[in-house]
């Protein structure tokens, strides 16, 4: 009896095995008949029950999902050994949601997981989708970490199952949300209106705001009163803020937006709050080539020039003098609140040290330094006070020409000089070197007018002209016009060199520092005067046996002596 109980058992279980589904990747329905730490042990009517790892039956947040007499879906693996598959089973669940999903036009939940060439992979219920990133959102956006690791809606835009192939985009989702949404904020919105919205691009002009549907751009010059380098010093993807309409082209569905304009305008009554000559404390936010920013108040920045950083060093880079985040002392120079520019001085807060030299100093005052440079014009000395006077190349030197007297001196040497100006406003101290010296011309000027007749030993002559020493550093100069009354091919027929000779002063030109002879004018001046004497006396004019004569009769002893 026994054994026919047993032949019965087994052709009864033999008969329900052939309505099961047999063949490998067959779906079964099974039941929970144990759950251990590491195994979820099911009946799936075989003839032995399916031993599945536990780990197949969590979420993706690693919470079980069944509980012990619940029916599940597995895969039959392989018949021989019954094995059974959890993971495969959901897979081919997922898989027929996502076909069903497509056909309907449905949105499926996914989570965007990691990021790969051209755009993303995106979780749907265990299978791995492909989200282009131009299927993002409906403009680019280089910033997605505010979506990655969220539960998103997706559209299924095509899927092919045996290449494993699916492709998703929230683009459509947002774009079909946008359509119902935009037309109900655009009848709403208004300029000066007071909206909340949330970061959804940074770029570097700005940020792009999603005001549900609607997308504005927030500006950075309309992010903050202060100045700022990126919007992300101000806002963040993801954030949520309040903002201002500023514009709204509504035709064009454009909208722009402001944040600072939800407060007072820091800029108002700047004059009185700042007035010139004020001394502030503030913060340096930003350094360029021509100065730096300071911040003396929030949102109010005013700029300090390079010429306004250091009495002394102007042609230092701002760099050198400060640096980001400073805490400096400023005078307020002027304030034009139309452009909203604020100047500021860092200099003034310091004793003007060319106030204190002209205070201290007075022009004739004989001082030395040493030189810190040399250029073509002249020299410059370093003066008390860590001023730089200059020599002029015209004042170096009273018969040395400007570009010979500066290359006798070098850099680094001390050098004594007179002050001939000083001009605090300017920043300028004018020094002289040959003053500490007599100056020869103007001394014989003084005592040698014109018409004065003089007498000098010739030194050079020229084509033109023949120079002659008066004095120690005193030169003048006979045009050969006027070294004698008839005319003269080569003054050499009638001078050499060493020569003494006797002429009359026709002008002084101190600027020029020239003074010209004339023997013609001499002998004019002769002959007038024989000519007066004759006829006073009655005797016949001698106004011919004059210089002209003598210089004749020279040249005529010179040429018997030669013979």
């Amino acid at each position: 009896m026994t054994t026919m109980n047993q032949e019965s058992f087994a052709q009864l279980f033999e008969e329900s095995l052939a309505h099961i589904d047999m063949r490998p990747g067959a779906l079964l329905k099974a039941k929970v008949v144990n759950i251990t730490p590491d195994w979820v042990i099911v009946d799936a009517g075989l003839k032995a029950e399916g031993v599945i790892a536990k780990e197949e039956f969590v979420d993706l947040q690693g919470n079980l999902e069944v509980s012990l007499g619940d029916e599940v879906e597995v895969i039959l693996d392989d018949i021989e050994d019954g094995r059974l598959s959890r993971e495969k089973a959901k897979r081919a669940e997922a898989w027929a949601e996502l076909v069903r999903a497509h056909e309907d036009n449905r949105s499926v939940l996914g989570t965007i997981v990691g990021r790969v060439k051209g755009g993303f992979t995106v979780e749907v219920q265990n299978i791995r989708a492909f989200l282009p990133g131009s299927l993002v959102d409906v403009r680019p956006i280089r910033d997605t970490s505010h979506l990655e690791g969220k539960e998103l809606d997706f559209k299924v835009i095509k899927i092919d199952q045996r290449r494993n192939n699916v492709v998703v985009s929230r683009r459509a989702i947002i774009e079909k949300e946008n359509t119902e949404e935009r037309n109900a904020i655009l009848e709403k919105l208004h300029e000066g209106q007071e909206v909340k919205g949330t970061v959804k691009n940074l770029t570097d002009y700005g940020a792009f705001v999603d005001l549900g549907g609607v997308d504005g751009l927030l500006h950075i010059t309309d992010m903050s009163w202060k100045r700022i380098r990126h919007p992300n010093e101000i806002v963040s993807v993801g954030e949520e803020i309040n903002v201002k309409v500023l514009k709204f082209d509504r035709d064009r569905g454009r909208v722009s937006l402001g944040l600072k304009q939800l407060g007072s305008d820091p800029w108002s009554a700047i004059k009185d709050r700042f007035p010139l000559g004020e001394k502030l404390r503030g913060k340096v936010t930003n350094i360029t080539d021509y100065g730096c920013f300071v911040e003396i108040a929030p949102g109010v920045e005013g700029l300090v020039h390079m010429s306004e950083m250091d009495w002394t060093n102007k042609n230092i880079h701002p760099s050198k003098v400060v640096q980001l985040g400073d805490e400096v002392d400023v005078i307020v120079l002027e304030v034009d609140e139309e452009r909203r520019r604020v100047s500021l001085g860092m200099k003034q807060c310091h004793a003007n040290p060319w106030k204190i030299f002209a205070d201290k100093f007075n022009k004739g005052d004989v001082i030395s330094g040493k030189i810190k440079s040399i250029t073509d014009f002249g020299i410059f000395v370093g003066l008390e006070g860590n001023i730089d006077g200059l020599v002029h190349a015209s004042d170096i030197s009273w018969t040395t020409s400007g570009e010979d007297a500066i290359r006798n001196y070098k850099k680094g040497e001390d050098v004594e000089a007179i002050i001939l100006a000083i001009d605090p406003e300017r920043e300028r101290v004018s020094l002289g070197i040959k003053q500490l010296q007599g100056d020869a011309f103007n001394d014989y000027a003084e005592t040698h007018p014109k018409g004065d007749v003089v007498t000098g030993e010739v030194t050079e002559i020229a084509a033109k002209q023949v120079i002659v020493k008066l004095a120690e550093d005193v030169l003048g100069q006979i045009r050969v016009a006027d070294l004698t009354k008839e005319k003269v091919e080569d003054p050499n027929s009638v001078c050499k060199v060493g020569d003494s000779i006797t002429a009359k002063i026709t002008n002084v030109d101190r600027k020029t520092r020239v003074i010209s002879l004339s023997v013609k004018a001499l002998e004019a001046g002769s002959k007038t005067k024989e000519s007066k004497k004759s006829v006073r006396s009655g005797e016949p004019s001698i106004a011919q046996t004059t210089l002209g004569d003598i210089l004749k009769e020279q040249m005529n002893q010179k040429s018997d002596s030669a013979e």
